[in-house]
């Protein structure tokens, strides 16, 4: 009797065990996040529970948790907080058989992480603001130092914005660091405002209380789609662009299903499901549209940068933006 008893109740075990959901953090916002991982469900049947979280306290979240993981995947932020999340051996590697069609920016060699999205720097431009002040709508970096542009344009701040670090790199890739630095400090005065959010400033742009906004181009494109009166401009010297990448967490409890995520977001499916939900995130497949009238990655020009320097000089950078930028 108590030999069935004990086989019924591990019977039971394992099948709870076996209908545990995947746990993700997630750092891509919530209502994208939500209708991606939606989908991931119908078509796999793998339940999800999803916990948002920024990057920087998804990081510090998982390092916390790092004896006793609580977490599956993590999903979002960009590539090289997953680089870092590797090197404090937070990550369980993971090559999906889809990593070859994928190029080399948007994967790990060592399958430590793939990407989910990229997105390119954009400036969105109110045409009727700038129109009534009798400015131009900018086309260039060097267009947005103008005096006419005074006070008018917001961006995010480095110090609380990846978005806004990834403006630094990519000025400094173009220039090198000592010019992107002195470019940085001519523009001050133009900027209204530094804004804490990355997201922030096209929110903005929507509202009327800035004429131009800088940030990664979602925001924008997403105005545009909504009718809004909004020019995106890909400055001409180049931009940067966000890798938006997924990892499977050290000592993951649902390590099959994890896998089985990490395999359907870089099939051409899980790819078809930005468009679909459009979240106007650009695809990193190149079999994949991006959806009606949004740009492909072949119509911008891209600036890349190694995210192993991103991830080693970031803290670096950022203060000297501090002091010599906001502290001039």
């Amino acid at each position: 009797m108590k030999t069935k008893l004990l086989a019924a109740v591990t019977g039971m075990l394992m099948m709870v065990g076996s209908a545990q959901a995947l746990t993700v953090y997630t750092s891509v916002d919530e209502e994208n996040a939500s209708a991606i991982l939606k989908a991931f469900t119908e078509s796999t049947g793998v339940k999800v529970d999803m916990v948002f979280l920024s990057s920087g306290p998804a990081m510090s979240r998982i390092e916390a948790e790092a004896n006793r993981p609580q977490a599956d995947v993590w999903f979002g932020a960009p590539s090289e907080n997953h680089i870092l999340a590797a090197e404090r051996g937070l990550v369980e590697p993971y090559v999906s058989a889809n990593a070859g069609d994928l190029t080399d920016e948007f994967k790990d060699a060592n399958g430590n992480w793939h990407a989910i999205y990229t997105n390119p720097l954009a400036l969105g431009v109110r045409t009727d603001l700038l129109e009534s002040r009798g400015a131009p709508v900018p086309a260039s970096w060097e267009d947005l130092k103008n005096e006419a542009y005074k006070g008018l344009i917001q961006m995010p701040s480095p110090q609380s914005s990846g978005t806004a670090y990834a403006v630094i790199l990519t000025l400094t890739q173009l220039w090198g660091e000592d010019a992107a630095f002195e470019y940085m400090k001519a523009l001050n005065p133009n900027i209204q405002t530094y804004t804490q959010s990355g997201t922030a400033p096209s929110g903005a742009l929507g509202v009327g209380e800035t004429p131009i906004a800088l940030q990664f181009s979602p925001g924008f494109l997403k105005l545009v789609d909504e009718g809004f009166p909004v020019k995106v401009v890909f400055p001409s010297e180049g931009v940067g662009y966000e890798v938006a990448a997924m990892s499977i967490l050290k000592g993951a409890n649902n390590l099959d299903d994890a896998k089985k995520l990490v395999d359907w977001m870089t099939s051409a499916e899980g790819q078809e499901q930005l468009a679909a939900a459009k979240t106007y995130f650009l695809p990193i497949r190149s079999d994949v549209s991006a959806g009606e009238g949004i740009p492909t990655l072949k119509d911008i020009k891209l600036v890349s940068y190694d995210p192993s320097f991103a991830s080693d000089n970031r803290q670096r950078l950022v203060d000297r933006w501090v002091d010599e930028v906001l502290g001039q």
